[in-house]
């Protein structure tokens, strides 16, 4: 995996509190045979940010964002400051910051489901930021 698969530090700090746990993603991916490419944090309301990875001579993205938790899909565009568009995105997630080795396992698995909102990102945004210090920085 090259270094460019890590997601660079954002200038706010409130999409770079997502930074430690974008980049345990992309370091669980190649565990099980995917290849990241790229990653980056996106923009606000909600907060989310994107793998692109290689399976199987197939390129797909994973988004995460802080209502729904991680989609895949077919990569269709976007880069930092614009969201990323997936063609047929599936759900993977049981929870919003679903363990990255978890992730990276139903990835392989193609194990997905419905559209599920875990929460809403006007919801105590404080209280979900306190999670993701406590669990990832």
């Amino acid at each position: 995996m090259s270094e460019k698969a890590l997601p660079l530090r954002h200038e706010d700090p409130r999409l770079d509190l997502f930074r430690p746990y974008i980049s345990r993603a992309v370091l669980e991916l190649p565990e099980q045979g995917i290849e990241p490419v790229a990653a980056w944090l996106d923009p606000s309301g909600p907060r989310d940010a994107t793998i692109v990875c290689r399976l199987r001579d197939e390129t797909f993205g994973l988004v995460w964002d802080e209502e729904t938790g991680w989609r895949v899909g077919r990569f269709v565009s976007g880069r930092q400051g614009v969201r990323t568009q997936l063609a047929d995105p599936r759900y993977v997630g049981v929870d919003v910051l679903l363990d990255p080795q978890e992730l990276a396992r139903r990835v392989a698995a193609d194990a997905t489901g419905p559209r599920r909102k875990f929460r809403d990102h006007f919801e105590d945004p404080e209280g979900f930021d306190a999670r993701v210090r406590a669990a990832y920085c």
